[in-house]
C-alpha cells in the first residue's frame, strides 16, 4: 500500500486533520460571531449615546414659539455642534419597521456607513411627522461640549433646585449614563479645572482604567446657574471592542463547539471499538461464528477484518483438526491391518518365496504409511499458518517441461502433453510450492485419465495460471467443491480404489491460498474430462495470515449437507 493510500485510510490522520479543520472552522466562526456581535454592540452604543443629545435638541426646537425662532435656534445649534441639523419629513426616508419602532419608543436611529466612515442620525420630533437629522463623520470633543450646552439650556427652564433635580431624573431615562447636580467641592477638581468651571466652561475628565474589569470612562462637568454647584454627566463608558465578558463567552462557545467536533470525530471510532469488543467477548465465550461488522477502510475496519479472518481461521483449524484426527485414524487402520496380516502370514509359512512376498507387502504398506504421513505433515503445515515463501520469477516453460519429464518417468500408459508458453513468460511465485501444485494435479489426473493429460501455463490479464486436464469421466458439477476438502473421495469414477488419500487437492488449494490465488475445477473443453486451474497475481502482494475462505465455505457446505 502506497504512502498516500495509507495516509488516506489512516483513522489517526483523519482525526488529526479533522481536529485541525474543526479548530479552523470554530476560529472562523468565533471571529465572524465576534464581529457580528461587536457591530451590533457598536450600533446600540451609538444609538443610545445619540438619543439623549438629540432629545435635548428636539426639546429646544419644541420650545421655540415661531418658525423663524426655530430656524434661528437650529442654526445656532448647528454651529455649536459642528454639523448641520436638518428637519425633513419622515416619509422622505425609507425607514425599516425596527427603526420605526425605535422612533415610537422615543429613541434615535443611527445609520452607519462603514465604507464611507460617516453616520446619519435621525430623531423623530415629538408630535410631528418630521425627523431631525445630521450627518457626522466622527464624535469629537466639540460634540461632547455641545451636548453639555444643550443640557444646560434645557435646565435653564427650571428655576428651583428641586425642579432642576427632578428634570435631571427625568432626562436620565434618555441617557445611558447618570446625571446629577452636585456641589463643586464634591467633584475633586484641581485648580485649573475649578478656574475653567468658574469661567462657565465645560470640563471633560478622562479616567483610564488599569484593569480589564472595567472600561475607560469620561465625566462631563457642566457649570450650573446655582452657585457652587455643577451638573455631573457620567461616568460615560467608552466603547470597548473586546470586553472581558465577550471574550469569555467566545472562549466558552469555541470550547463547546470544539468539544462537539471532537466528539463527532471520536464517536465513530469508539463505536467501532465497542463492536470489536463485543466480538472479542463472544469469541471468549467460545462462539467462533461471531463476526464484527465494521464498514470502512481505516485501521479499525482492517482490524475488524483481521479479527473476523482470525476467528474463521481458528474455527477452520479446530474443524480441520477434528476431521484430520478422524480421517487419519481411519486411513492408518487399513495399512496397519495389512501389515499385521502379513506378519501373521510370515510367521505361519515355511515357504521362502512366500516369506519374501509377505516382506514385499509389508514394505509396500510401510511406504504407503510414509507417504500418508508426509501428506498429512504437508497439509498440516499449510493449514496452521503462513509458510515461508521464497518468491522469485518462475519460468513456466522450464517448469512445465520438468513436470512432463517427471510424469513420463512414472511409466504410466498415458500420453502427457505439455503446452507451455514462450520462454520469456514468467510469474512471481515460490518455485518449490508451484512445482508441488502441478505435480499433485498431474498425479491426480494420472489416476483418472484414460489416454491423455494436458499440462499448460501462462499469464492473462495480470494473473498467472497453471492448468491440468485429463480425458477421464470428469467430476459432476455438484461434487466439484468437495474435491478440495481433506480426505474427501467421490463416488463412481473417483473412488477409493483409484488410490490416494484425499489430501493432494487440499494441499493444492492451500498453496493457492497462500499465493493469494484461487483454485477451481470444471470440464475440459478439449478432452471432456476434468480441468483443474490455479490462478494467482503475477506480482503477489505481501502475504498476510487470514482464514482460508475458499476451503472454509466449501467445508461448511459439506458439513451442512
Amino acid at each position: 500500500m502506497s504512502l498516500v493510500s495509507s495516509l488516506k485510510h489512516s483513522i489517526f490522520v483523519r482525526i488529526y486533520a479533522g481536529l485541525l479543520i474543526v479548530c479552523l472552522c470554530v476560529a472562523l466562526f468565533a471571529q465572524l460571531l465576534m464581529d457580528t456581535i461587536n457591530k451590533e454592540r457598536a450600533q446600540s452604543y451609538r444609538e443610545n449615546m445619540a438619543t439623549g443629545a438629540f432629545y435635548l435638541v428636539g426639546e429646544g426646537i419644541a420650545r421655540q414659539d415661531s418658525a423663524a425662532q426655530r430656524e434661528y435656534w437650529l442654526s445656532d445649534a448647528s454651529s455649536l455642534f459642528g454639523s448641520t441639523f436638518r428637519i425633513i419629513p419622515i416619509k422622505e426616508v425609507d425607514f425599516s419597521s425596527s427603526e420605526l419602532r425605535r422612533f415610537d419608543n422615543g429613541a434615535t436611529v443611527v445609520r452607519y456607513a462603514s465604507q464611507k466612515n460617516y453616520a446619519d442620525v435621525y430623531h423623530r420630533l415629538a408630535e410631528s411627522d418630521s425627523v431631525l437629522t445630521v450627518r457626522m463623520s466622527q464624535v469629537t470633543e466639540q460634540h461632547v461640549r455641545a451636548m453639555a450646552v444643550f443640557l444646560l439650556d434645557d435646565m435653564s427652564y427650571y428655576s428651583t433646585l428641586s425642579a432642576k433635580r427632578a428634570r435631571l431624573t427625568e432626562l436620565e431615562d434618555k441617557f445611558p449614563f447618570p446625571l446629577a447636580l452636585k456641589g463643586v467641592n464634591e467633584l475633586n477638581l484641581d485648580s485649573d479645572q475649578l478656574s475653567r468651571l468658574r469661567r462657565d466652561e465645560v470640563v471633560i475628565l478622562f479616567q483610564d482604567t488599569s484593569t480589564s474589569q472595567s472600561n475607560s470612562t469620561i465625566r462631563i462637568i457642566v457649570p450650573s446657574e446655582i452657585s457652587d454647584m455643577a451638573i455631573l454627566m457620567g461616568p460615560v463608558s467608552l466603547f470597548n471592542w473586546f470586553p472581558l465578558n465577550l471574550i469569555i463567552s467566545m472562549v466558552l462557545i469555541s470550547m463547546f463547539l470544539i468539544s462537539l467536533g471532537v466528539y463527532a470525530l471520536i464517536f465513530p471510532l469508539e463505536r467501532k471499538l465497542q463492536l470489536i469488543q463485543i466480538g472479542v467477548n463472544e469469541v471468549s465465550k467460545g462462539n467462533l461464528d461471531s463476526q464484527v461488522q465494521v464498514i470502512g477502510q481505516d485501521e479499525i475496519a482492517r482490524l475488524s477484518a483481521t479479527f473476523n479472518a482470525m476467528t474463521s481461521h481458528i474455527k477452520r483449524l479446530i474443524e480441520s483438526q477434528r476431521e484430520l484426527t478422524r480421517a487419519v485414524s481411519h486411513e492408518l487402520r487399513t495399512p496397519v491391518a495389512r501389515i499385521r496380516f502379513a506378519v501373521d502370514m510370515l510367521a505361519d509359512t515355511e515357504d521362502e518365496d512366500s516369506r519374501f512376498t509377505q516382506r514385499d507387502f509389508i514394505d509396500e504398506d510401510i511406504e504407503a504409511l510414509n507417504s500418508l504421513i508426509d501428506e498429512i505433515l504437508t497439509y498440516a503445515k499449510l493449514e496452521e499458518g503462513s509458510p515461508k515463501l521464497d518468491l522469485e520469477p518462475v519460468n513456466f516453460k522450464e517448469l512445465i517441461e520438468q513436470i512432463v519429464r517427471e510424469t513420463n518417468a512414472l511409466g504410466k500408459d498415458i500420453k502427457i502433453v505439455g503446452n507451455p508458453p514462450s520462454s520469456k513468460v514468467t510469474a512471481v511465485a515460490d518455485r518449490r510450492y508451484l512445482h508441488r501444485v502441478i505435480q499433485n494435479l498431474a498425479g491426480n489426473a494420472l489416476r483418472y485419465a484414460e489416454t491423455t493429460i494436458i499440462i499448460s501455463a501462462g499469464v492473462k490479464k495480470g494473473n498467472a495460471f497453471v492448468c491440468v486436464e485429463d480425458d477421464g469421466h470428469g467430476i459432476a458439477e455438484s461434487d466439484r467443491e468437495k474435491v478440495f476438502i481433506p480426505f474427501s473421495r467421490l463416488d463412481d469414477s473417483r473412488t477409493r480404489a483409484s488410490g490416494g488419500y484425499g489430501l493432494g487437492l487440499s494441499i493444492v488449494s492451500r498453496i493457492a491460498f497462500w499465493f493469494n490465488g484461487s483454485m477451481k475445477v470444471d470440464e475440459s473443453p478439449e478432452l471432456n474430462g476434468a480441468r483443474f486451474t490455479m490462478t494467482w497475481p503475477v506480482k503477489p502482494l505481501t502475504q498476510t495470515i487470514a482464514a482460508d475462505q475458499i476451503t472454509q465455505e466449501q467445508s461448511d457446505r459439506t458439513f451442512d449437507s
